[in-house]
């Protein structure tokens, strides 16, 4: 174990470290706000809608994250959209979450009993305002978990993106391997830094689970 690269490594990957949280945090916001988006569009009355947004979630949940990224970094320059390496990584991120979290925002607002959407209509709520005002508030707390568990796995896929070249933890710990070829020790100091950001994550979802109200 050679403790003097260890040190001298530490910082080095620190900046891998808030790059990837960067990019995290950009990936889980747009993620969660589509997720959310296609998974109230779901249980529309609409088919159409429910049609396309399963053809998407069906792409997304059939396909590996990498080809996903290769189709974000490599694809969309044919059709005219250049993105470079960071935002492609952010954008191909983003979708993968977003197809996830539409089914467990699907899940939770179907768990809820079919009594309360009877009761609403009976009192003449539409079927909007039920999916707003009912059904969504009380699946928030059964939902929380899993998209934890998905935002969790969106953490873990970013170290894909080191193959489209952005610098993040897992990239930066190949440049300095490239240099000083101390494959154990670096890959040892990126686990541990995932295991921490990882686990800030996991304790500020159980945080926020403690503090929504029991229905």
């Amino acid at each position: 174990m050679d403790w003097a690269i260890i040190s001298s490594s530490m910082p080095l990957l620190a900046v891998g470290l808030l790059a990837t949280i960067k990019i995290c945090s950009l990936a889980i916001l747009f993620g969660t706000l589509l997720g959310f988006a296609l998974g109230l569009g779901s249980v529309s009355q609409y088919r159409p809608v429910r049609w396309a947004i399963l053809g998407y979630v069906d792409f997304i949940r059939g396909t590996p994250l990498l080809i996903q990224i290769f189709l974000v970094y490599f694809a969309l320059p044919v059709i005219g959209i250049n993105l470079n390496e960071y935002w492609a990584g952010v954008l191909a991120l983003s979708l993968n979450a977003g197809g996830f979290i539409c089914e467990i925002v699907r899940g939770g607002i179907n768990s809820i009993e079919k009594g309360q959407t009877e009761a609403a209509r009976s009192i003449g709520m539409r079927p909007g305002q039920i999916l707003v005002y009912i059904l969504f508030p009380q699946s928030l707390r059964a939902i929380l978990a899993p998209i934890t568990n998905e935002l969790i796995t969106l953490i873990k896929g970013s170290a894909l993106l080191s193959v489209i070249s952005v610098y993040e933890l897992t990239r930066a710990g190949q440049a300095i391997i490239a240099v000083h070829f101390v494959p154990f020790e670096i890959f040892l100091l990126i686990a541990l830094y995932y295991y921490v950001l990882i686990t800030c994550l996991a304790w500020l979802s159980r945080y926020a689970e403690r503090k929504l109200p029991t229905w």
